[in-house]
């Protein structure tokens, strides 16, 4: 059993690409048996990270970060988002990178109606593939001297989570996945903030509706570092002893309560890191759709990991002992009822969602308070500690 979810933390993501074996030699490095393969002259050079700015220039960018109005208020927000559809949800290649003229309306707080042109396509792994998702993911490109002052003030990029296909079961699924993240902003700030939109899409062409869906705000990968002080990295394969220990434990402890094995950090698959001035690594995930807590129709488990359904939670973090563990427990614990109350709040989700979810919820707190369980569960199957 360690062996193989040893292997398995190390190389795969599911969803998307397979991204298995690791590199060669990994699994050696990882456990710390043999030194990394020194660079050749074949090997690509290094990019001098820019200087960092000043420690006021990095409490400005956190504040303004903090303050964007986009995610300031939990109330959906009604857009309405105009573009040729029918061209943009033809482009499935998961490499484009082709943009479309579109135009977003939508009203500030006080009721001020606004209109603004953008650029947008389609984006995403699994969702972006036609036999999946009839309407795919979006990314939304701002111009950012048209956003000022508006509900989009400062905004470069934005993903936009969809509905995926146009029925009442898909379009739960967005309010699940939201759902998810409202449960890690309550566990830790080192998370990435969402907001629900009532979107309509009208196609430029016809001026038909095409649908109006609850839609999924995402913060940018960017804000996500200026709130906590840093800066995105992209340095791939790297190891769980790198990364902050405690922030580490909270993010597998929670992939693994809302049962998700979607995600690598060895490949940053679903997971961004986050350095600061002071060399701390952040992991923050995100991309929840392929969880056993989301639990849609198109998210299958990988049968090498072991598990046959989404809904079977699988640990694929770190090693800890029983105290280190104690601790993250703790925290969780004095959590629960807000975590269970978050499903309260989403506006239109399923009774029946609701209940489930609670449910799924209530199977993870009712393991962490049985030794025995989280010795099986999370003890045993742990990744090597050299990680």
């Amino acid at each position: 059993m360690t062996a193989r979810v040893a292997l398995a933390g190390l190389g795969f993501v599911i969803g998307a690409a397979v991204l298995w074996p690791p590199a060669a030699g990994a699994i050696d490095q990882a456990r710390g048996t043999v030194p990394a393969t020194p660079a050749t002259p074949s090997t690509p050079p290094v990019a001098t990270p820019a200087p960092w700015p000043s420690a006021a220039e990095l409490g400005d960018r956190r504040r303004e970060a903090e303050r964007r109005r986009l995610f300031r208020d939990d109330e959906p927000q009604t857009i309405r988002l105009i573009a040729n559809f029918k061209v943009v949800n033809h482009d499935r290649d998961p490499l484009s990178t082709r943009m479309y003229p579109a135009t977003i309306e939508f009203a500030e707080a006080d009721g001020t109606a606004r209109s603004m042109p953008l650029q947008i396509r389609t984006r995403g792994h699994s969702r972006r593939k036609p036999t999946v998702c009839d309407f795919a993911p979006l990314r939304l490109e701002f111009q950012k001297e048209l956003t000022k002052g508006t509900l989009f003030d400062g905004r470069g990029a934005l993903k936009l989570g969809t509905h995926c296909r146009n029925n009442g079961t898909f379009e739960q699924y967005v309010l699940r996945e939201y759902a998810v993240y409202r449960l890690f902003n309550l566990l830790t700030p080192r998370s990435f903030r969402a907001r629900l939109a009532r979107a309509t899409y009208v196609d430029a062409a016809s001026k038909r509706t095409v649908a109006t869906r609850y839609a999924l705000f995402i913060e940018d990968d960017d804000d996500v570092a200026r709130r906590l002080e840093g800066r995105i990295t992209d340095v791939k394969s790297m190891l769980f002893y790198r990364l902050h220990g405690e922030t580490l434990t909270l993010m597998t402890l929670f992939e693994y309560m809302i049962g998700n094995t979607d995600m690598s950090i060895l490949n940053q698959h679903n997971v961004r890191l986050v350095e600061t001035p002071g060399k701390e690594l952040y992991p923050v995930p995100y991309d929840f759709d392929f969880s056993g807590l989301v639990n849609t129709t198109y998210a299958g488990a990988d049968k090498r990991l072991g598990i046959t359904s989404v809904r079977e939670r699988l640990y694929r973090g770190p090693c800890r002992t029983p105290q280190e563990f104690e601790t993250v427990f703790v925290k969780m614990r004095a959590l629960k009822g807000d975590l269970l109350a978050v499903y309260d709040g989403i506006p239109d989700m399923s009774g029946t969602d609701r209940r489930e979810a609670r449910t799924y919820l209530e199977e993870f707190f009712r393991l962490i308070d049985r030794p025995r369980d989280v010795k099986t569960a999370l003890i045993d199957p742990c990744l090597p500690a050299g990680m």
